[in-house]
């Protein structure tokens, strides 16, 4: 197994990446001596899928296992949902040592979290994400959060995970749609910092789509080595430093939640955040023309939107002024300059933000 070391001061874990490896996953959280009670929270899919061997090789290992299934889709992502199951852990835990396993995709990771952040002011737990989207960002970095009706993530913690495990051989079981969805997260790690890792998924999506070995564990280690790096500079984005991580969720976040989050996919309306973010960039000058083809280009070849429909440009100019980047009145955008490189930016021009918009919009 490949192993990235989160080296933080306080709260170190180890990101474990490798291929086939569900049986190893006992004996590695057995070695945490994090608890003997496990709580599995995950998605109808996932149990039905790859839960039986999360449960013999936790159970061969001496750890007891409580399953606790919510639905599919950001609408479990709730307050509602994190406070039932927040009742119903504490039922459950009587002269037991509990920590949860958040196993599913970014949904189920960011929803376990902050059960986990919640209950008793905070318990372990461990990811074991099952999506493209999840292995390559959403698992790693301790943000974990619920969404409210006027935005996404807003009622959430830092709350750092005990491990990352991501099994690759799972997304062999995920569909074209869910694949696509990870690849706008990897494009843009390759936007924001690593050119190369652009140019990789430009000539190698194809083996990505068909579940090709090699292929997954460069691009899931690639993409969690990147966002490693960045909370390492700036566990809890008070530096401005792991903002850039967001590059393309400004307008993105409100796509989602403008279309009450069952519209568009995440991915989907990142990548047209993206778009739009580049066309940002391209009016202040910032990236040539032939560079914001080129990345216009991998998301469209990847089967990402070209722009977004049925949605109001005043509903999403409301939902981002929620957005948490966005301090002291001025409106913060991360915007490219060039393949690799990216910048903060406070007081983006709203005559330039809403020609961006409608460039994207069908």
């Amino acid at each position: 197994m490949k192993r990235i070391q989160v080296k933080l001061t306080q709260n170190p874990y180890d990101i474990l990446i490798g291929y086939d490896c569900f049986n190893e996953i006992g004996r590695r959280i057995k070695s945490l001596k994090i608890g003997t009670d496990a709580v599995i929270i995950t998605s109808p899919v996932i149990k039905k899928l790859h839960g039986a061997k999360l449960r013999t090789s936790l159970k061969a290992s001496g750890i007891t296992v409580k399953e606790m299934v919510v639905p599919d889709g950001e609408q479990s992502k709730s307050a509602t949902v994190a406070i039932d199951l927040i009742e119903k852990i504490a039922q459950y835990d009587v002269y037991k040592k509990v920590f949860v396993i958040a196993f599913g995709g970014g949904v189920i990771g960011d929803l376990a979290g902050y059960v986990a952040a919640a209950y008793k002011r905070g318990i372990p737990y461990v990811q074991v994400p099952t999506t493209f989207l999840a292995q390559i960002d959403s698992s790693i970095g301790g943000k974990v959060a619920v969404d409210l009706t006027v935005g996404k993530n807003l009622m959430g913690a830092f709350h750092q995970p005990k491990m990352v495990f991501s099994d690759t051989a799972v997304l062999k079981t995920l569909s074209r749609r869910q694949i696509q969805n990870g690849f706008a997260e990897a494009i843009k790690y390759g936007i924001i910092e690593d050119a190369e890792l652009f140019t990789y998924i430009e000539t190698n999506y194809n083996r990505i789509f068909e579940g090709e070995k090699t292929a997954l564990m460069h691009v899931v280690k690639r993409c969690s080595e990147i966002k490693t790096r960045v909370v390492l500079a700036d566990e809890r984005e008070t530096l401005g430093i792991r903002t850039i991580l967001n590059y393309g969720h400004t307008v993105g976040h409100a796509i989602e939640a403008a279309g009450n989050f069952t519209q568009y996919d995440h991915g989907q309306a990142i990548a047209v955040g993206m778009r739009i973010a580049g066309e940002i960039s391209y009016k202040y000058g910032m990236v040539t023309e032939a560079k914001l083809r080129r990345m216009n280009r991998l998301i469209s070849d990847v089967g990402l939107p070209e722009k977004f429909e049925n949605l109001e440009i005043a509903t999403i100019l409301k939902l981002m002024r929620h957005d948490k980047k966005f301090i002291s009145g001025k409106n913060r955008f991360v915007l490219c300059r060039g393949i690799g490189r990216v910048t903060v930016v406070e007081g983006v021009d709203m005559k330039i933000i809403r020609a961006a918009i409608k460039k994207y919009m069908a």
